[in-house]
């Protein structure tokens, strides 16, 4: 996924702490930006944690088919209603490398690959994921919220070993009428069954995040960031 340099994407910064030894890296969903999870920060408990960036990118603004066409921010078009039909295979290796380039960059102001956790939302979760999976150095943690796994029949190919054991948090809105829970569900089994470690959380909700959520969330935070 390494290719030519390119400028870093905008992004909205909230540190924890002066010095932060840690990152999270936050994937706005379609439509959305930088901004969109900033308000969430100061509702998670990160008892027992280092000090953490939040790094919270916009995608650029692009049409997409499904809007009719619509120019707004986006990791990559979607095409179809059902979002596995003609996937945008070169959208989302492009924002791959823009992502992918972002993880860099906290590394080269000294925050280990390690203690990076790499999450999203909706369409920023489809990237998490595709990412995660085939970054070449051990992250601290893969957040996957109210999305999918996309491109799914090209991963067994071309995962990378680095990320094999590193613990999955999948959470899903019992009734998302965006991305359907079958079609995450489908997801999780699918990682299962290649032998990641997924811990699948649903919540009574839409295509949102809820309070029992941000608990969720606070507690794995805690787990893969634990103050060493």
């Amino acid at each position: 996924m390494n290719g030519p340099q390119m400028d870093l994407l905008p992004c909205v910064e909230l540190e924890t702490s002066p010095n932060p030894s840690a990152a999270v890296i936050w994937l706005h969903g379609l439509g959305a930006d930088g901004n969109d999870f900033v308000p969430i920060v100061p509702e998670l408990d990160l008892t027992g944690c280092p000090g953490i960036r939040f790094v919270f990118p916009s995608a650029p603004s692009m049409p997409v088919t499904v809007n009719g066409g619509y120019v707004m921010p986006a990791w990559y078009d979607i095409i179809g209603r059902n979002l596995m039909d003609q996937e945008d295979a070169a959208g989302i290796q492009k924002s791959a490398a823009s992502i992918v380039q972002l993880i860099e960059h906290e590394a080269s102001r000294g925050i280990a690959c390690d203690q990076i956790v790499l999450a999203g939302f909706s369409q920023g979760c489809a990237m998490t994921l595709y990412v995660a999976l085939r970054f070449p150095h051990k992250l601290a943690g893969i957040m996957a919220l109210s999305g999918y796994l996309p491109l799914a029949m090209s991963l067994n190919t071309e995962k990378h070993s680095a990320n094999q054991n590193t613990p999955i948090f999948m959470a899903h809105g019992e009734y998302d009428a965006v991305v359907i829970p079958e079609r995450a569900r489908t997801s999780c089994a699918l990682l299962e069954k290649l032998g990641y470690q997924v811990s699948w959380n649903e919540y009574p909700m839409e295509h949102s995040v809820n309070r029992e959520e941000l608990v969720g969330i606070s507690r794995y935070l805690q787990q893969v960031l634990a103050r060493k």
